[in-house]
């Protein structure tokens, strides 16, 4: 049984955060500081809003998401773990593992000297100890922390993703900068590996593109929304950025036929060739600061 709300106020509720039932009957922590808006799902720990005061909400929900237990929640920001899209040894597997639909735990909640609020969750999947942590300011700051238990009995490789939907005023007017120097896998063309652009990311139709061996912060440029969002990240080495235009998106249930042009992902991973290998005892934790600054 999920705890009530009752018990988590009494356990966690602090200054700027408290606890209500979402969508669906959902749990969620509400956050409203100063700074900065948010809401943050216990399913999946999954954020569903970030907006720092003044500014326009940075985070992109579909108005068809599901929000029922054991479904996945579409926007926001997912945690793909422990593997990512399809797994190649099991098709029928939930596709980016299980994190995303799970119910996870609150440890701590911290109301912070600078205004900001700080969550803290973890969940057990497979021999892994999953901990992510939340920090709600002027930017948005998520670290997933993966263990592998000391029990396990081998090294273990896992794949990873904070699958950041971004809010955008029309997808065919923005552009991404940070990867002009990067070659990737096109998985709209068979997957097939391409070089460096030399150009930053623009869109005209449908983009899933992994950017393997690159560390590089990425800085989305709005100019409908007259803002940038940058996306800057730790230990991470690969950047997925997808949107999936007008005909994928009228097969996906869950997604709005005429959403696509008001959003992107810019998704903070390591997957395939950098997936990640720990051993017994062995932790790896992976971050990112997402920041949305005006342009005048």
């Amino acid at each position: 049984m999920p705890p009530s709300i009752h018990e988590l106020s009494s356990q966690f509720a602090v200054h700027g955060l408290k606890f209500e039932a979402g969508n669906g009957g959902l749990l969620k922590a509400v956050i409203r500081t100063p700074l900065s808006q948010g809401e943050l799902y216990m399913q999946g720990a999954h954020v569903t809003n970030f907006q720092p005061e003044g500014q326009k909400p940075v985070l992109w929900m579909s108005e068809k998401s599901v929000f029922e237990t054991g479904k996945p929640i579409r926007g926001g920001i997912p945690i793909c773990f422990p593997w990512f899209g399809p797994l190649a040894s099991d098709p029928k597997a939930p596709g980016h593992g299980f994190a995303r639909t799970t119910l996870w735990s609150l440890i701590s909640t911290q109301a912070l000297s600078d205004g900001s609020v700080a969550i803290e969750l973890q969940s057990e999947i497979n021999d892994f100890l999953v901990k992510l942590d939340v920090t709600f300011a002027q930017s948005l700051q998520l670290t997933l922390h993966v263990e592998l238990k000391k029990t396990a009995t081998q090294p273990a490789t896992f794949e990873e993703a904070l699958h950041t939907y971004f809010t955008v005023s029309d997808v065919r007017q923005i552009a991404i900068a940070g990867l002009e120097a990067t070659g990737f896998v096109d998985k709209v063309d068979s997957a097939k590996v391409k070089p460096a652009t030399g150009k930053s990311v623009l869109f005209d139709g449908e983009c899933d593109r992994v950017y393997l061996d690159t560390t590089a912060t990425c800085v989305l440029n709005d100019p409908g929304f007259r803002r940038t969002i940058e996306v800057a990240k730790k230990n991470s080495s690969s950047t997925v950025i997808w949107n999936p235009w007008i005909e994928k998106s009228s097969r996906m249930a869950d997604f709005g036929d005429d959403e696509w042009p008001g959003m992107v992902c810019i998704e903070t991973a390591n997957v395939g060739t950098n997936s990640i290998q720990v051993s017994p005892g062995q932790s790896h934790q992976m971050s990112v600061t997402i920041s949305a600054h005006h342009v005048v």
